[in-house]
């Protein structure tokens, strides 16, 4: 396989993963992140929260319109999502 061919097979693997992350959060159900451990690192060194807490919950919660649970979980979501969206 020459080097062209394998660069265009890269890309379009790459592609093709940019396309799908958007479609997965509306695959999994609102409450997959929900439990667990946290993976914040400023939560997990200095064990207090701040304001991008709960943002990838409320997200999740968001992308499935369940939109008093994405309150809920941060307040600040409605203007990072329509960031997001923009």
């Amino acid at each position: 396989m020459n080097l062209k061919k394998k660069n265009h097979i890269i890309r379009l693997g790459i592609s093709a993963i940019l396309i799908l992350m958007p479609v997965i959060p509306i695959i999994l159900p609102k409450t997959y992140f929900d439990n667990g451990p946290t993976i914040c690192l400023y939560t997990i060194i200095t064990g207090s929260n701040w304001l991008g807490c709960g943002m990838t919950r409320a997200c999740m919660r968001l992308i499935h319109f369940d939109f008093s649970g994405a309150w809920e979980y941060n307040r600040m979501i409605f203007i990072v999502f329509s960031a997001l969206i923009y």
